[in-house]
């Protein structure tokens, strides 16, 4: 029995010792892994980085150009409006002619394709995209549509990934891990916002929180946000006042605009699908008309209101510094919320996340100020509700609260 009894304490000393050696071999490994990674993930964010700014360059000229056409129309009271009409006409159906002849994948936002894409349910042609997505990107959004620059810069930042992954010849584990990070850095730099880039990546793209992955997201999150700021300025994207704390008997006001955009959010998800099943349906030349008018009404808005089309982000200023009467608030939302289903179910390349936070500091605002008209001292400042109706539909339609949260945060540069 004595000899069993050694016998077994032998054995369970080469199992203690195999488990160690086990143990140090896997912490080598995770070592040698990040020694790989993490400076390719650095070279994804600067790779996204560049593109990212470089949209954001041509975005800032289309803009010009467009609002200097509606503004030297304004001299032909009678039939200036033909020329914003045209221009945003034809901005939208040469971007969804790119899209559907070249790289149908690109459509929209793109997102829910790299999502496909790192599920390995579709593949993913970095050259093609890249291309693509830019230039039809550039037309849809510079024509004016309702439609932001966030969905190409991360689509074109997990197409950086793969085509990084594919000159180094990585594993597969890790080319979808550096996919993803392009993507997170996408956001990143189109928001001047790393911590959303990151956690988009978790919550909503690869949703795989392993070490490896959080840290190849951050390094390229961070990277990309880097080189915008150097390239286009270090400062928040939305310009808001020092708004105060609001007072803690506000909350069930809080709770009633939450409860509000998670309807209307449903309200709009329903009105997405229908109109892209729309256009689905519509074929040929049709469906080329049916573009066509979608930015003829994009234009046509324009000749109005210049705020009111393109991504919304002068409109959301506006909104944010609580400088919208409360009558006019309806009309905007009412416009945005037509334009920005129609922008995005056409099929043209272009984000959707700027345009929904455009609405919901329209939702926000009129909730606040209606708040304060019955109880001023419970609200005393309604444009808060603004920052705040921003994170609450932007959720709503998109389910990842923790991205809503802390994008506002960055955005606004203000907790």
């Amino acid at each position: 029995m004595q000899n069993d009894h050694n016998n077994e304490k032998t054995q369970d000393h080469k199992v203690s010792k195999k488990e160690v050696l086990s143990e140090i071999q896997e912490d080598l490994d995770i070592r040698q892994q990040r020694r790989r990674m993490f400076p390719r993930a650095a070279l994804v964010g600067l790779g996204a980085g560049l593109a990212a700014s470089l949209f954001r360059v041509v975005l800032a000229g289309s803009d010009a150009m467009r609002n200097g056409l509606i503004e030297w129309s304004h001299q032909f009271p009678l039939l200036g409006w033909v020329f914003p009409l045209a221009f945003s006409a034809l901005g939208a159906i040469l971007s969804v002619i790119l899209v559907r002849r070249y790289a149908p994948e690109t459509s929209g936002s793109g997102i829910p394709h790299l999502e496909a894409v790192l599920h390995r349910l579709r593949s993913l042609n970095w050259k093609r995209v890249l291309l693509v997505k830019f230039i039809a990107g550039a037309l849809a959004i510079g024509g004016g549509l309702a439609l932001g620059r966030e969905g190409p810069t991360v689509q074109m930042g997990g197409a950086i990934g793969d085509a990084i992954s594919r000159w180094l010849k990585v594993p597969p584990r890790e080319r979808r891990t550096l996919i993803a990070a392009g993507a997170g850095a996408g956001l990143a730099a189109a928001f001047n916002a790393p911590l959303s880039g990151v956690i988009f990546v978790l919550e909503e793209i690869q949703r795989d929180f392993h070490s490896s992955v959080f840290g190849a997201a951050f390094l390229a999150a961070a990277i990309a946000d880097i080189v915008t700021r150097l390239l286009s300025g270090a400062f928040p994207v939305f310009s808001i006042p020092s708004y105060s704390t609001p007072p803690t008997a506000s909350l069930p006001v809080f709770a009633l605009l939450g409860i509000l955009a998670g309807l209307l959010g449903i309200a709009f998800n329903r009105s997405l699908l229908g109109t892209m099943n729309l256009f689905a349906r519509v074929k040929g030349g049709w469906n080329l008309a049916l573009v066509a008018g979608v930015g003829a009404m994009v234009g046509i808005a324009g000749w109005f209101s210049p705020m009111a089309i393109g991504s919304g982000h002068s409109l959301a200023e506006t909104t944010l510094a609580g400088n919208l009467i409360l009558s006019a608030i309806p009309i905007f939302f009412i416009i945005r919320f037509i334009m920005t289903i129609s922008s995005y179910g056409s099929g043209a390349a272009g984000g959707i996340f700027a345009p929904l936070l455009a609405i919901g500091a329209l939702l926000g605002l009129a909730i606040g100020q209606i708040a304060n008209q019955i109880a001023p001292s419970i609200v005393p400042q309604p444009a808060v509700f603004a920052v705040v109706g921003m994170a609450a539909y932007f959720t709503a339609i998109v389910r990842a609260p923790l991205t809503g949260i802390v994008l506002i945060v960055e955005m606004t540069g203000n907790y």
